[in-house]
């Protein structure tokens, strides 16, 4: 089981199947969304088994683009979930509590990454989005 919460701990979810493709986005927009060098984010392997389990009442809905969006915490901020529709599709992995089980697998639109940015590890890094 999966679980994770917002900063302040009023919104929680828990998972019960794998966190799959994992990938931290570099663009400007995840950059303004994510208040950082990016989003640490990774897909759910069966999104019908994503639930929230308190502070459902104080998400709040910012679309992205027609059919998909993000949702955060009203009270402290916090991005917790990408969604397509109305179905969390995944989360961001700095509000999974403990070990979410995957590692960063490919790094995108490194080609528009901050300046100040500076990308370790292994996982490769792509331009754009990956091939």
């Amino acid at each position: 089981m999966i679980s994770g919460e917002c900063f302040c701990g009023s919104v929680k979810y828990e998972i019960s199947s794998q966190l799959v493709s994992a990938r931290s986005c570099h663009c400007s927009r995840c950059r303004k969304a994510f208040s950082g060098a990016g989003s640490a984010y990774a897909e759910i392997s069966e999104p019908s088994l994503f639930r929230w389990v308190e502070g459902h009442d104080l998400l709040s809905t910012y679309k992205t683009h027609e059919s998909w969006g993000l949702q955060f915490c009203k009270q402290c901020g916090t991005t917790l979930c990408g969604i397509h529709g109305n179905t969390v599709h995944g989360v961001t992995l700095g509000s999974v509590n403990g070990d979410p089980g995957v590692q960063i697998e490919q790094h995108i639109f490194v080609g528009s990454k901050a300046p100040w940015d500076h990308i370790g590890g292994q996982a490769p890094q792509f331009t754009e989005h990956a091939k």
